[in-house]
């Protein structure tokens, strides 16, 4: 039996983004036993790009071994690890090493590097060489480190690359997918890998999606928040994260993973979280995705929220299953619901477009498929 697959994004309380540099093996612990005792399946971590790899040519050999304390305490627990590499775009900011970026507009998103946030504008890891060399430097080197360890589930290639930069042609994007994908399995031939696609790259053609990133991944990953759809039928619309992961699986070809979905639930919207949620889950089950992760871990405390992205963002304060104090909210219960339940394969569903020309005009296409799918869904 393959059990559905039901984990986490985390970042710690106290710290969210600076985890790494003022890590502690104490405090994971103590939320490693707390997703066990929920039944969280699986975690999925972020190895934010600059504590790694503070100089294109050197991995931080500290970094690796705390990453290396992190799969150990998973293996402990049960807990299934995901390490994101490149991180990378994270709730509404770029989390860049200064040496990644250059001079100019920022563009969409903030730039945070070194703890500040930076007038200056990333470079592009799909058509610099010095960047993706980088990239695979860190990609063989963490590779290496967790080689063989029995909690590692799979890697994953980016959160919502796109976010940053954007591959000029398909061919490009390609072929930063397989460098990457290469690198990692001269490390470890065994490694899983995946990338962490988002609604966006449905919703626009960014020339790295289901179609390229199915060529070398062993599995996809969608993100998908009705929040931050204005074509969703409400903010809280919860058929939205299994139309995007049916839309996926019909465009890549592979099974998907949902791998975040969630919203933010400060006092008095935590039984609205907690409906959410379960809505969503059952639908993401039914569709047969191989599982999803919740985002996410804990709301984030008081102490951080004058720091980047919390302040600009305090929405991202709030989206935790646990409270910053480490009490349960009643989505919690949503970790358990599925453990020992074999996962249903997936489901075939052909929609009314056309996969070669569907980028012609993503956003309308998107939309038009969703009118479609929201009214059967309804029935």
């Amino acid at each position: 039996m393959t059990a559905y697959d039901v984990g986490i994004n985390y970042w710690p309380a106290r710290t969210a983004m600076r985890w790494w540099t003022d890590f502690s093996r104490d405090e994971f612990t103590r939320d490693a036993k707390a997703l066990a005792d929920a039944g969280c399946a699986s975690i999925r971590v972020f190895l934010r790009w600059e504590d790694f790899q503070p100089d294109p040519s050197r991995i931080s050999s500290s970094a690796l071994h705390d990453l290396t304390l992190v799969a150990d305490t998973c293996a402990v627990y049960g807990i299934g690890l995901v390490p994101t590499l490149f991180t990378g775009h994270m709730s509404g900011a770029n989390w860049l090493p200064r040496w990644a970026t250059k001079p100019g507009p920022r563009g969409r998103f903030r730039v945070v590097s070194e703890g500040a946030y930076r007038d200056v504008a990333p470079r592009n890891w799909f058509s610099d060489d010095e960047i993706a060399s980088a990239q695979a430097l860190l990609a063989r080197e963490a590779a290496a480190a967790l080689r063989g360890h029995p909690a590692l589930a799979a890697w994953d290639l980016g959160n919502e690359n796109s976010n940053v930069c954007v591959p000029e042609t398909r061919e490009q994007g390609r072929a930063w997918l397989a460098r990457m994908t290469d690198a990692l399995r001269a490390a470890d031939p065994s490694s899983r890998v995946t990338i962490g696609l988002h609604m966006e790259d449905l919703e626009q053609d960014r020339r790295i999606g289901p179609v390229e990133a199915a060529e070398v991944c062993d599995f996809l990953c969608m993100h998908g928040y009705p929040l931050y759809a204005p074509w969703a039928r409400t903010t809280t619309d919860p058929t939205l994260p299994a139309f995007l992961a049916e839309v996926t699986r019909w465009l890549g070809g592979k099974d998907v993973h949902f791998e975040e979905f969630g919203m933010p639930a400060p006092s008095g919207e935590e039984d609205a979280q907690a409906l959410f949620i379960g809505e969503a889950l059952d639908l993401l089950y039914e569709c047969g995705t191989t599982g999803a992760m919740l985002w996410c871990f804990s709301d984030y405390a008081p102490e951080i929220w004058d720091g980047p992205p919390f302040d600009v963002a305090p929405h991202e304060r709030f989206f935790g299953l646990w409270r910053a104090d480490g009490t349960a909210k009643p989505a919690v219960r949503h970790l358990s619901r599925y453990v020992g339940v074999e996962r249903k394969g997936p489901r075939t569903r052909e929609f009314a477009a056309d996969r070669a020309t569907f980028y012609d005009a993503p956003l309308a296409n998107l939309v038009r498929l969703y009118e479609d799918y929201s009214k059967v869904a309804v029935e």
